[in-house]
């Protein structure tokens, strides 16, 4: 693991070097953004394949309404219920997963960033990146580091500040969004409403629209350098989910993970 994060600050340190002559101080603060970028970059097919298995997931939606109707008739258990609804996307070759995986592969990006800028050495030596900054707050540093030199608007809290009002536009315009197309969506029959498991499902869709406001307290936590990666990634989702569901029937995207 020691060699393989003495790679990766090789490489954040020359993305660094290309950057310095725009970014000047800020260039680490750059090439974190820029390293984001080429993740989800990455992603994007796994994006796009989701958009599609959404689409197939949405054809599949009146097959399963019946599918509720017919085990709260038969009065089947909540398990039996499931089990047929996985059997039905099995059939079609329908995954209900498809729309985490873009989340479930960036966090590896995540976790090498967050431990890169909390190891005080790497390879035995001094980690020198902990001192680059981002404006006046270390990389290295958190919220409540820059709370303790000078506060919320002190010279280090502001770049906070700025982050911090940059995940709630992004959070407002996802909560906005998804509120939207809730309200857009055809409401379920009664005996949809009744189905095992209905309950649990409608809470969780009127909880999914405030998760977007959880990334401010994920913001606070982490090194500044794992904080940006979350802004920038967070950022670019709800610009492509825009995008990819846009064609999409109301109501289709209200619960998939941001």
């Amino acid at each position: 693991m020691s060699s393989f994060l003495s790679a990766f600050a090789s490489l954040v340190e020359h993305l660094a070097d290309l950057l310095q002559p725009l970014f000047h101080a800020s260039a680490t603060a750059a090439a974190i953004i820029l390293f984001t970028a080429f993740v989800r970059l990455l992603v994007h097919p796994l994006s796009r394949a989701g958009a599609r298995g959404q689409r197939e997931r949405l054809k599949l939606q009146p097959r399963i309404a019946e599918l509720r109707k017919k085990h709260k008739r038969d009065n089947k258990s909540a398990e039996a219920l499931q089990k047929a609804i996985m059997e039905l996307h099995r059939e079609e070759k329908v995954s209900p997963l498809s729309g985490c995986l873009p989340m479930l592969f960036q966090m590896p990006a995540f976790f090498l960033l967050y431990h890169l800028f909390s190891s005080r050495s790497i390879g035995g030596d001094p980690n020198a990146l902990l001192g680059h900054t981002l404006g006046a707050a270390p990389l290295g540093g958190n919220f409540t580091d820059a709370l303790a030199h000078g506060g919320l608007f002190g010279a280090q809290g502001l770049v906070y500040v700025a982050l911090f009002a940059l995940v709630s536009a992004v959070a407002t315009f996802n909560y906005r969004r998804t509120k939207r197309q809730m309200a857009l969506a055809p409401k379920p029959d009664a005996a949809t409403e009744q189905a095992p498991g209905a309950g649990a499902m409608t809470a969780m869709t009127k909880f999914m629209p405030l998760m977007s406001f959880m990334t401010l307290f994920t913001v606070a936590a982490v090194p500044l350098a794992a904080a940006l990666y979350v802004v920038t990634s967070t950022t670019w989702s709800a610009i492509e989910r825009a995008v990819l569901y846009r064609d999409m029937v109301p109501g289709a995207a209200a619960a998939l993970p941001v």
